[in-house]
């Protein structure tokens, strides 16, 4: 006669009873090793659609120049520079007023040279003293609120492209220089310190801005007669 079973063998051990779990239960990837387990986006080439590899990013990153969003990239005026233009022959003489890094762009037969940050609104007060407020030139200032088409950065200019009428650089403004500081400016009236005078270079553009009205107006009946 078989007798009752006794109650150690009855009862599963413990250690069988965790791996037969163990083995029937799913795999689960802790929680550290399944974030790492994702493989990363490939990395997208530096393009003409990204700021870092494009004329943006160029005045962006090595001038710390805001630009305007779309395209073509302009500039905004106000904010690190004010901007004059005149006939880029009225614009040739004066350009010996100016520090060695001080910028100058040309688009066709117009030159814009840069000039310190407020210095817009400080032209006609200059034009007044100078006494040239009465005559009608062709000098104009954008200031706060413009904006400024940016030209190519140096190296990136297409041959032919000044001819064809877009911006270009005369002088180009140097990345990671302090371009501000070569800028004319009215608190370098009277400074020894090297910073071109904005009163000056005013007065010799206005001066070549009239001969150049007066050539024009000579030169013009003669192209109808």
């Amino acid at each position: 006669m078989v007798g009752p079973v006794p109650p150690s063998a009855s009862r599963t051990t413990p250690s069988v009873a965790a791996g037969a779990a163990a083995a029937l239960s799913p795999t689960v990837v802790p929680p550290v090793l399944a974030a790492t387990s994702k493989v990363p986006p490939p990395r997208r080439a530096l393009g003409p659609d990204r700021p870092d590899g494009s004329v943006r990013g160029w005045y962006e990153n090595e001038l710390g120049w805001e630009t305007v969003p779309g395209e073509p990239v302009r500039l905004r005026v106000g904010l690190r520079f004010d901007v004059l233009e005149v006939p880029a022959e009225a614009g040739h003489p004066a350009l010996r007023h100016l520090a060695p890094g001080s910028p100058v762009a040309v688009r066709g037969d117009r030159m814009r040279l840069l000039v310190a940050a407020g210095s817009a609104e400080e032209l006609p007060g200059v034009l007044r003293w100078l006494e040239w407020d009465a005559l009608a030139l062709d000098l104009t200032a954008t200031g706060a609120g413009g904006v400024f088409e940016a030209p190519p950065p140096p190296g990136r200019t297409r041959p032919g492209t000044a001819l064809q009428g877009a911006a270009v650089w005369l002088r180009p403004p140097v990345g990671g220089c302090g371009v501000e500081a070569s800028l004319p400016t009215m608190s370098a009236l009277g400074d020894a310190g090297g910073a071109p005078d904005l009163v000056r270079l005013v007065d010799t553009l206005a001066t070549h801005c009239h001969r150049v009205r007066l050539r024009r107006a000579c030169v013009q009946p003669l192209a109808f007669s």
